[in-house]
């Protein structure tokens, strides 16, 4: 059987796939998360959660603190290369920090996601960190 063709794939395209990956797994734990017993109800009641009551400013808050990784998948392709280097080292701690404070007294499928969140936060640090030299 022939070996199939690989390729290096380059560390802003690495990148870009992690913070895509991060994204939907962030998705699909905020839509899971609308299945757990009386969570409609809490948003219907006008609760957003551990943040208190769903104001205009919190919504803001939120949507500015999930734009970021979104950004994110853009800015590690189109950033000069030492800006992307540093954005994907500070914004990937920040973001594995974030997780890991939101995860105790969390559902289980919230903790399973929350683990592949980190791994895939730290894979960011590790891969942008690493980033190859020019020489």
């Amino acid at each position: 059987m022939a070996a199939l063709q690989d390729i290096k794939v380059p560390v802003r395209l690495r990148l870009a796939g992690l913070w895509t990956s991060l994204m939907f797994c962030y998705v699909y734990g905020d839509y899971f998360g609308l299945y757990g017993k009386g969570k409609l109800q809490e948003m219907m009641d006008g609760s957003f959660g551990p943040l208190g009551p769903t104001t205009a400013g919190v919504l803001v808050g939120v949507s500015l603190m999930m734009a970021v990784p979104a950004l994110m998948v853009f800015g590690s392709m189109a950033l000069p290369a030492a800006a992307s280097k540093w954005a994907n080292v500070v914004l990937g701690l920040a973001y594995a920090a974030i997780m890991v404070l939101t995860m105790p007294g969390a559902p289980t499928f919230y903790l399973t996601l929350g683990v592949i969140e980190v791994a895939l936060s730290l894979a960011t640090v590790v891969t942008a960190w690493r980033w190859p030299k020019v020489g």
